[in-house]
C-alpha cells in the first residue's frame, strides 16, 4: 500500500516492479515543527505518514515518503502560486541546495524501518525569463521548493550528487532495501 498520492511515487515504484494493491494518502499537517532540521523534518513525516496509514491497513505493506528542498537549515515550501514559485526560485539560482527524501515502511504486525537520502543539486544562475517561463509551465505547483527535476527543471541542474529518484521523489535501491529487509518478497523482473 503506497501511502501517498504522489503520481510520481507510484510510477517509480512500479519501475521497479512493485504495484501497491491500494494507494491511500495520509492526511496530516506537514508544517515543520519548532526547531525541527529538515533532516528530522523529512524522517518524522515520511514515519508518521506510514503509521497513520497502517494503523487503518494492519495486515498490509505500508509505504510512504516525504522529500524536503533545504537551503541551510531553511526547509522550502512545496509550492502552491507563482509569489513562492519565484521566491524559492531566485533562492536556488546559482547555488547548491539539498534535497532529502525519507522513505519508511511498516510491515504486517507493525515492524517499521526509515531510511533518509540526502542529494545535493546546483542550479546555473537563472535569469528572469527563466524564472518566468517555468512559473508559467506550472510544473513547479506542489512540489517541494517549486520544481521538479524530472521535467521542465533538469535543464537548471548543473550538477547532482546523491540520487536522482531520491530528488524524484523515492528513492528507489534505499525503498527496495527497505521492503525486502522487511519480508517483502523481491518482485519478479520485467520479460
Amino acid at each position: 500500500m503506497l501511502a501517498s498520492s504522489s503520481p510520481r511515487r507510484l510510477a517509480l515504484l512500479r519501475q521497479i516492479g512493485v504495484t501497491p494493491d491500494a494507494v491511500v494518502a495520509a492526511e496530516l499537517d506537514e508544517s515543520p515543527q519548532r526547531h525541527e532540521t529538515p533532516r528530522q523534518h523529512a524522517v518524522r513525516l515520511a514515519a508518521d505518514k506510514a503509521k497513520a496509514v497502517a494503523a487503518r491497513e494492519p495486515a498490509a505493506f505500508v509505504l510512504a515518503a516525504d522529500t524536503v528542498v533545504a537551503v541551510g537549515r531553511q526547509i522550502l515550501p512545496k509550492v502552491e502560486d507563482d509569489a513562492e514559485g519565484r521566491r524559492c526560485l531566485e533562492l536556488l539560482s546559482g547555488r547548491a541546495h539539498r534535497v532529502l527524501t525519507a522513505v519508511a515502511v511498516v510491515a504486517p504486525g507493525g515492524k517499521s524501518s526509515v531510511r533518509l537520502v540526502e542529494s545535493r543539486v546546483r542550479f546555473k544562475r537563472l535569469g528572469p525569463n527563466e524564472v518566468a517561463a517555468y512559473l508559467e509551465s506550472g510544473e513547479g505547483r506542489g512540489k517541494a521548493g517549486g520544481y521538479a527535476i524530472q521535467g521542465l527543471a533538469g535543464a537548471f541542474v548543473t550538477e547532482l550528487q546523491g540520487s536522482y529518484t531520491g530528488v524524484v521523489g523515492l528513492p528507489l535501491y534505499e525503498t527496495m532495501n527497505l521492503l525486502t529487509g522487511l519480508g517483502l518478497r523481491r518482485p519478479m523482473a520485467s520479460k
